[in-house]
């Protein structure tokens, strides 16, 4: 029994089971919301401060994605045993729910939100990374949070030419599409998408697939709210009083549009600044204003001054800040080999914005290991992005990689992912770095290109390159302008960010932000094609610099080459307590891995090293072949033989003393010694025990004179020879 007010809804959502709650869980909130699908389960809740922290001049937003290992039945690795820093995934989910909401509350609020999205229960199949964006969506619409929502969130993915809505995991490993797509009732908000070359076409149908289900998403928001919704809180919204943006506007309108207009962007910003200090030191002497209590609406006006100069001269006059036209694409370097002892290295340089890109071939050892709420797993492939303060010509401070460096760097090493060849055809570790060296727009853009280039230089067989562009938007009513190639400029002041990425064949990765309520499939439409265009030119570009991969990889890459053996023979491999692979390692200066199927990969810079250890894991996994001969070392000399260590010294057999010459040897060592190189010969097995022979076979020592016996050579069950003695006992028994 419990004294819960418990509120419920249900829907069915591609044949599950949607099941959303509040009420009984983290009341204290603002807004919370318990949300389950399958046996995949979440608590979002929503919380925001009643007072604006003084000085704040934009809109603080949090989210926070908590995944508790538990959730999936798993304790967390490390001294500690505990959730420490999200994980990679984790902060691009955080992202992935942040694009979507942000547009959506009021113009000027200031008050601190704090949305967080914990994992409870994690089947393994159900994502919940988009019950994230409904639970948030939720969480807000029924708090006294403003917020101009509802929105949600599904996965779309194709098997077999058939769209399905919110795949499981499972299904994921035969789709083509991997989309995530976010909207309101009325247009789409957000769009995240990894695919396998596939059409503008088929992923235009896909986002739309996508957005009929949140429709039905949105209504059941709608609903709920209706039933357990608060009333909204009063706020003061920060915005500009209209006195102050008129005077702007008249004072210094022109100004800004002339200065607006000049190509360079430091150039240009050097312009705006010195129009901004002009007016903030005129308004500041003027004994008729109250300055202090102004400056911040003064600067505020004159950014919005700007911003509407840029905007109307896009719009209206067909005039880019830059002097481009609208669908034309900055100038273009493509640079490889830059640095001499990397194994692959290029730079790639788009008007104002430079990305150096940079391979680096490792082994097995090198993969990185993914341990989240999933299944442990190994990549063989990862690309890392570092964005420099200075890129942007600003002082600051080199940390870790924050959210933005993991999702552009997330972005770029989707999108080359499908043309990385697999480690069957290809056994090495590859880790990609994109080191953004300046930056004027599409830098994640910059990196997939970069990339590409260092990829094929270093020798990589790249099964097709890969290009990326970002193209914007400018919209004011049913007006509208999409502009191909934006810059920060223009990414900053206008209304979308789309990024596509692909081959000649079709689209590897697409991601896209808007900062109005949504944008229409007409304007996607031109958009996309707008893409396909710029994309198809730069891979032109890339294609005059390296036309294919090299044959070969460079000097001072590790050479990788691998073997399949009989899975039951890897523990032979490995040894006692590792010791044989630590032998071969020793042995050949070579590095060796084996995977669970028997796979080995096996790498040096030495041609020789990596030939020398497939001899001794060959030798392992072989049986001798009869009447052979191969080259042994005595190991041991007892008074009945010699012990010889054979096939690499991984096989070891008794040569009897009867089999040792072809005369009667009187005592071993009289022919024998320890650590002596002889050539002996495979004769069979005895109860499992290897049997050698070195009579008749070249290149053996010879014994010492008066060592061998004038008597007959023996009979006995190792002379080669029938013993008919025991062959009569034999019959006798019988």
């Amino acid at each position: 029994m419990h004294n819960f007010d418990i509120k419920k809804k249900s829907i069915e959502i591609a044949g599950k089971k949607l099941t959303m709650e509040t009420g009984r869980m983290a009341k204290q909130a603002n807004g919370s919301v318990f949300i389950t699908y399958g046996e995949t389960s979440v608590l979002v809740t929503a919380t925001a401060s009643d007072e604006v922290r003084e000085g704040t001049d934009f809109f603080p937003l949090t989210v926070d994605f908590i995944e508790k290992m538990y959730a999936s039945g798993k304790i967390p690795g490390g001294f500690f045993k505990r959730e420490a820093r999200p994980s990679t995934q984790a902060t691009l989910n955080a992202r992935l729910i942040d694009r979507p909401i942000r547009p959506l509350f009021p113009k000027g609020f200031r008050n601190a939100v704090h949305i967080v999205v914990t994992v409870l229960s994690f089947d393994g199949e159900n994502d919940p990374g988009m019950l994230g964006i409904l639970g948030a969506s939720a969480a807000l619409s029924i708090s006294d949070i403003p917020f101009n929502g509802p929105c949600a969130g599904v996965k779309v993915g194709i098997n077999d030419n058939e769209t399905i809505i919110n795949p499981t995991i499972s299904q994921f490993e035969n789709s083509k599409l991997d989309l995530d797509v976010a909207g309101t009732k009325s247009a789409v908000v957000m769009i995240e998408a990894g695919a396998l070359e596939v059409s503008e076409e088929t992923i235009l149908n896909s986002i739309y697939s996508g957005h009929e289900v949140i429709k039905k998403l949105v209504s059941l928001q709608e609903e709920f709210t209706k039933e357990v919704g608060k009333e909204k809180m009063e706020v003061s919204l920060d915005l500009v009083p209209e006195e102050i943006a008129k005077k702007v506007r008249t004072d210094y309108g022109k100004a800004i549009d002339v200065a607006a207009k000049i190509h360079g962007k430091l150039e240009r910003y050097n312009a705006i600044n010195s129009i901004k200090t002009e007016m903030l030191e005129k308004y500041q002497t003027d004994p008729s204003e109250e300055f202090e209590e102004q400056e911040k609406y003064l600067k505020n006006a004159f950014e919005e001054v700007f911003a509407v100069s840029v905007r109307n001269a896009i719009l209206h006059d067909n005039h880019r800040a830059d002097g481009r036209g609208m669908d034309d694409i900055r100038p273009i370097t493509c640079e490889i080999d830059i640095l001499p002892r990397v194994h692959g290295s290029a730079l790639f340089t788009r008007g104002e914005t430079q990305s150096l890109g940079t391979v680096t071939l490792g082994t097995g050892r090198d993969e990185q290991i993914i341990d989240g709420l999933a299944e442990e797993y190994k990549k063989p492939y990862y690309l890392h992005y570092n964005f420099p303060p200075f890129s942007v010509g600003e002082a600051g401070f080199m940390r870790g990689p924050g959210r933005r460096e993991l999702g552009h760097g997330a972005l770029a090493e989707r999108a080359l992912l499908p043309m990385i060849p697999s480690t069957d055809d290809f056994p090495y570790t590859l880790r990609l770095v994109s080191e953004i060296l300046e930056s004027n727009g599409s830098s994640s853009m910059a990196t997939v290109c970069s990339c590409t280039l260092a990829l094929m230089a270093a020798g990589v067989p790249l099964k097709k390159p890969v290009a990326g562009i970002a193209n914007g938007l400018i919209m004011d009513g049913k007006d509208f302008v999409v502009l191909t190639d934006i810059q920060g400029l223009e990414d900053h002041l206008g209304d979308m960010d789309f990024k596509v990425t692909g081959t000649k064949d079709g689209i590897t990765a697409m991601q896209m932000d808007i900062k109005i309520e949504g944008i229409t499939k007409e304007i996607m439409t031109i958009a996309l094609e707008k893409a396909k265009i710029a994309r198809f030119y730069i891979l032109d570009k890339i294609i005059e610099t390296i036309p294919e991969p090299r044959a070969e990889l460079a000097e001072y890459a590790p050479r990788i080459e691998s073997l399949k053996i009989d899975p039951d023979k890897i523990g032979a491999v490995i040894g006692s307590g590792g010791k044989m692979i630590k032998h071969i390692i020793e042995t050949t200066g070579a590095e060796v891995n084996i995977d669970d199927d028997g796979t080995v990969s096996i790498s040096s810079s030495e041609k020789e090293s990596i030939s020398n250890a497939k001899k001794i894991i060959n030798d392992i996994v072989s049986d001798p072949e009869m009447n052979k001969i191969y080259v042994g070392k005595v190991t041991r000399i007892e008074n009945y033989g010699a012990f010889v260590k054979f096939m690499s010294e991984t096989k070891e057999g008794l040569v009897h003393i009867s089999q040792l010459h072809q005369g009667r040897i009187n005592n071993v060592e009289d022919m024998l010694k320890l650590g002596e190189t002889v050539n002996v010969k495979f004769i069979g097995f005895d109860r499992g025990k290897v049997k050698l022979s070195m009579k008749g076979v070249e290149g053996n020592p010879e014994p010492k004179p008066g060592s061998i016996s004038k008597s007959s050579p023996s009979r006995g069950r190792d002379s080669g020879k029938p013993d008919y003695r025991r062959d009569n006992k034999r019959d006798n028994r019988r």
